[in-house]
C-alpha cells in the first residue's frame, strides 16, 4: 500500500522537523542532516532535502547533494549515508527512488550515488540494491571511497565498568597511565581552542602524510555542528599545554569520531587513549548507543602503514564492520561512462599538481 505516501522537498523552516525524524530512527545519520547540507553548500554542492510522509508522519528522508558539472549542463547526485528509511519496508525505498528519479530528470542528473552505513553482511539490502538497478562503484580498498567502508563500531549501551572490562588490557592500561601522568581532557572547548586543535592537526598530517582541509572548513563544522550540539571538540592537556585533540559528531543514536590530532611531543603519556575514553563516556551520557571509530584499512597486514591505527581502534573492542560500499544508480549511461573515464584523469591531474606544489615548498 503506497498511495498514502507523499514526498516533497523541505525548506529552512522545517529544519527541526527533518533532523528530528533522522535522529529518531536507527539509520539516521549526521551526513543526512540539514546542517551537513549547509556545510557542503559552501563547496559547490547544492543540497536537495526530501522528506517522505505517510499519513502526514515522516517515514523516510533523503538529503541529496547536487554538483553541477562544468560545461555540459548536467549534474551528479550524491546522498551521503542515505537514504534513511525502515529496512523492513522496501516499498518505501522504491518510492524514494521514483521520486528521486523525477528530480534527476528535472535537474539532468547523470546518476545517484549512495553509500549507506549498512553492513555488507545484510544480504537482503545488497539484493535490494542490485534488483533496483544499482551498480557497485567501488574504486579500491579501504579509505578510497568517499566515506570509509571498513569501520569499528562499539556498542556503548553496557555500563562504563563493562566497557572498560571488555577492552584490550593494554588499552585499559594506557587510559590509566594517561590519568596517572596527569593528562586532563578539556570538554568545554571554545572556538579559540579550535585554532589550537588545527595547529596540532597540521602537525599530525605532516607526520602521517595526510592532506588536510583548510581552517575555514573546521570553522564551518564549529558554527553548524558544535554550536548546535551535533559535534564536540575535546582537547588533551599536559603540563599546561595542549598535546592532542579530537572532534566527534553526535546525532541521534550514533557518535562518530571524525578527526584526531596529536602532537609530536609527549606521545608517551598516551593522551589519545584517555581522550577516546572521555568521548565514549560523553557519547553514552548523551544518549548514543553506538560509537563509530570510523575508517580503518580494509587490507589488514602488519606492514600496512595504517595498521597502527587499526590496532589502536581495535583495542577498544568494537566490531570490525564492512559496509556495503558505494553504489550508483545510473540515469544517463553515456554521460556516466564519460564521468568515469574523465573524472579519474582529472583527479590524477589535481593530485600531481598538489604533489608538485609540495615539492616546491621543500
Amino acid at each position: 500500500e503506497v498511495n498514502s505516501l507523499q514526498a516533497r522537498l523541505i525548506n529552512e523552516n522545517e529544519r527541526e522537523y527533518f533532523n528530528n525524524f533522522l535522529q529518531s530512527v536507527p539509520k539516521g545519520h549526521i551526513l543526512q542532516s540539514y546542517e551537513w547540507g549547509e556545510i557542503k553548500s559552501k563547496t559547490n554542492w547544492q543540497p536537495l532535502r526530501m522528506i517522505i510522509e505517510e499519513n502526514n508522519e515522516p517515514i523516510g528522508a533523503i538529503s541529496i547533494l547536487k554538483r553541477e558539472l562544468p560545461g555540459i549542463k548536467k549534474c551528479i547526485f550524491y546522498a551521503p549515508r542515505g537514504p534513511v528509511f525502515d529496512l523492513e519496508r522496501p516499498e518505501i525505498f522504491d518510492y524514494i527512488l521514483d521520486e528521486v528519479k523525477k528530480l534527476a530528470v528535472k535537474h539532468q542528473a547523470i546518476f545517484l550515488k549512495i553509500d549507506p552505513d549498512i553492513p555488507k553482511a545484510n544480504e537482503n539490502f545488497g539484493n535490494l540494491l542490485k534488483t533496483r538497478g544499482f551498480i557497485s562503484a567501488e574504486k579500491g580498498e579501504g579509505f578510497d571511497g568517499i566515506q570509509p567502508k571498513f569501520v569499528f563500531l562499539l556498542d556503548i549501551t553496557p555500563d562504563e565498568e563493562t566497557l572498560l572490562k571488555n577492552m584490550h588490557s593494554k588499552t585499559r592500561y594506557n587510559i590509566r597511565l594517561a590519568e596517572r601522568k596527569g593528562v586532563t581532557i578539556k570538554e568545554d572547548c571554545t572556538k579559540a581552542d579550535l585554532k589550537e586543535f588545527y595547529r596540532i592537526l597540521l602537525e599530525t598530517c605532516e607526520r602521517d602524510n595526510f592532506l588536510v582541509r583548510p581552517y575555514s572548513y573546521f570553522e564551518e563544522l564549529w558554527d553548524y555542528l558544535v554550536e548546535k550540539g551535533y559535534a564536540k571538540l575535546f582537547m588533551a592537556e599536559y603540563e599546561g599545554k595542549y598535546i592532542a585533540g579530537t572532534l566527534v559528531f553526535l546525532f541521534g543514536q550514533k557518535a562518530i569520531y571524525i578527526y584526531g590530532a596529536s602532537s609530536n611531543s609527549h606521545r608517551n603519556v598516551m593522551p589519545n587513549y584517555l581522550i577516546q575514553w572521555t568521548m565514549i563516556k560523553w557519547a553514552k551520557a548523551n544518549g548514543a548507543k553506538v560509537y563509530d571509530f570510523r575508517g580503518v584499512p580494509g587490507d589488514l597486514t602488519e606492514d600496512n602503514p595504517l595498521y597502527g591505527l587499526y590496532r589502536f581502534k581495535k583495542g577498544f573492542n568494537g566490531d570490525y564492520v564492512e559496509f556495503v560500499g558505494e553504489y550508483d544508480l545510473v540515469y544517463s549511461p553515456f554521460f556516466y561512462w564519460l564521468w568515469n573515464t574523465a573524472e579519474p584523469v582529472y583527479q590524477k591531474g589535481v593530485r600531481k599538481l598538489i604533489n608538485f606544489k609540495k615539492k616546491l615548498k621543500k
